[in-house]
């Protein structure tokens, strides 16, 4: 019988072939792939579990470029958790950096900038929800976050550093200031390099709290000692107790890094630029810290395409995840960056584009439930994967819904919607008594219910005109007071009396929309007009515009009672 060794060799090794012969049909798995191998295999066996991290500064509203970030870190913790891994998600909340600039788009902008120099975390909330301006726009992101299915553990560094968990790691630094200092100029010309005595630290100061000091020693032991130019306060500070020393950036980052174990953190392209911090912050991990910089990928920016009504603020082009929501369900937001890799830019639409990423996505989803076959076997596999990453899921965990969801197409449910002069709940009633195979079930409301609002919100809002109606009331129906009849010519209402009388009237007999199309053609070649004629006056007729929604399915959403009230009048 071989030895052990040889057993437990010989199935690993059969465990890396088998990884190594599956089929990777998503840059998550594969950067999972990537982890595990580094991280697990490659750091000498197994691991009893992987840190994902993410992070941003709270200095002012968290917009949807900042997601890219935590979702893509939170694609790759489910690409490992589906491989049996444990992993810790952790997002920190750089709440202790430096408030430096008053955003264009926050309220109170004369009392927020006496607070400049301060750590952020030591803001008052203007709007007075939360107990500091930190707080409030992390409260803002947390609240957000599990509706798209993502639960990280929030890390605090202002908790962090005046616990004075950091003290080792800053000592560390002081200790290897010198390295420090030759490893930031080695990615800086002659003209950027640090000129002077330089100090990894910085000090905010008891008196004052801002960050305007001078670090004027260090012991070689645990106190280092400083003084504000803002209030000419000195003191001398013990790294074990001291509340207001935070390490620089560039070496901040590296040393959580280290403290955290962190295995795998993306970072935007100006990070992951050539001599950028990335490049920095992985020599001062390995050659201060001891430890190896996690698995990383470069994420490229998203631009913004339309505008919804209700965005605007003083600061312009402010997108956040709650606004993007408005108008794309949980799925459909997730789906936007599961289904593009992390190194291109795209662009999120609120203009007539949205109708087609929901088109793009129920494709998606058809051939994931198998009612839409796929070009082939990759691609249906490649597809499938992408819509189980897009389910926001019970727990953050991927996979296919319980239960299929009851599609509808997005610009039909929006003239659905519009029809029902925006009652959601008509809207939805409409679709559950209009009868045969397309009627939602009980448990597809919710869905369906998240997607009418987005419907609701992008018509109303979003959408350009053209895609925007109201129907004429009909006899004996309200107007608007300055609601005139629209102007026909006598070959156009004979058209129409033929269209209320052979299509409106029994416009429930048809079964389709072809068959209402043709009847609708033959009213038009009866009355003499072209059908493009025909159709015009309808839409005259009905919304007072020359063009709408595809006749025939409109007339068949309308229903033939509020057709022939309408249409009273010719």
């Amino acid at each position: 019988m071989p030895p052990l060794s040889a057993i437990l060799l010989f199935a690993m090794e059969t465990h890396h072939t088998q990884r190594s012969a599956r089929r990777l049909f998503h840059w998550a798995d594969e950067t999972a792939e990537t982890i595990i191998r580094e991280k697990g295999e490659g750091s000498g066996g197994g691991k009893d579990h992987y840190t994902c991290a993410s992070g941003i500064t709270p200095s002012g509203t968290v917009h949807i470029g900042n997601f890219r970030e935590i979702i893509s870190v939170d694609l790759v913790v489910r690409a490992l958790r589906d491989r049996g891994c444990r992993v810790r998600f952790i997002y920190s909340w750089d709440d202790y950096d430096v408030f430096r600039k008053v955003p264009a788009n926050m309220p109170g902008q004369g009392e927020l900038e006496k607070f400049l120099r301060f750590p952020i975390t030591m803001v008052p909330d203007p709007w007075g929800r939360d107990e500091s301006y930190a707080r409030h726009h992390e409260v803002d992101v947390e609240t957000v976050l599990p509706l798209v299915g993502i639960f990280p553990e929030y890390l605090y560094q202002a908790q962090n550093y005046r616990s004075s968990r950091y003290a080792a790691g800053i000592r560390r630094a002081l200790e290897h200031r010198d390295a420090l200092k030759a490893i930031l100029d080695r990615f800086r010309d002659g003209d950027h390099k640090i000129q002077g005595e330089w100090w990894p630290i910085s000090a905010f100061c008891d008196a004052c709290g801002r960050d305007e000091t001078d670090i004027e020693g260090w012991d070689g032991g645990w106190t280092v000692r400083y003084r504000c130019r803002s209030c000419g306060h000195s003191a001398a500070a013990d790294l074990r107790e001291a509340q207001g020393i935070k390490l620089v950036w560039r070496v901040d980052w590296p040393m959580r890094w280290a403290y955290e174990q962190v295995d795998f953190e993306p970072a935007g392209k100006d990070h992951h630029s050539q001599g950028g911090s990335f490049d920095t912050a992985r020599h001062v991990c390995r050659d201060v810290y001891g430890r190896d910089a996690p698995v990383t990928f470069r994420y490229d920016f998203i631009g913004i395409k339309g505008k919804p009504g209700k965005m605007s603020s003083s600061g312009g082009r402010v997108i956040d995840l709650p606004g993007v929501l408005r108008v794309y369900t949980p799925e459909l937001t997730r789906y936007l960056f599961a289904g593009a890799r992390p190194n291109t830019e795209f662009t999120i639409s609120f203009d007539a584009d949205v109708i087609k990423i929901y088109e793009d996505y129920d494709k998606t989803e058809r051939i994931a439930w198998g009612d839409e076959k796929a070009r082939d076997e990759a691609a249906f596999l490649k597809e499938k994967r992408i819509y189980e990453l897009s389910q926001p899921g019970a727990g953050g965990i991927s996979g296919m819904p319980a239960v299929k969801p009851f599609q509808i197409p997005f610009r039909h449910l929006c003239n659905l919607i519009q029809i029902s002069g925006g009652d959601i709940d008509k809207t939805i009633a409409a679709l559950r008594t209009g009868g045969g195979a397309q009627m939602p079930g009980e448990a597809q409301l919710p869905g369906l219910l998240a997607r009418c609002r987005c419907a609701k919100y992008w018509i109303e809002e979003c959408a350009p005109e053209e895609f925007r109606f109201r129907l004429r009331p009909g006899a004996g129906g309200a107007a608007a007071p300055d609601a005139k009849t629209p102007e026909l010519s006598e070959k156009e209402r004979a058209g129409i009396r033929l269209l209320r009388d052979r299509v409106a009237a029994a416009v429930e007999t048809f079964t389709d929309d072809k068959s209402c199309a043709e009847a609708i053609y033959r009213c038009a070649e009866e009355a003499g007009l072209e059908g493009k004629e025909l159709f015009r006056a309808a839409y005259r007729a009905l919304i007072d515009k020359d063009q709408g929604p595809r006749l025939a399915s409109f007339l068949r959403s309308i229903g033939g009672e509020r057709l022939l009230a309408i249409l009273a009048e010719y």
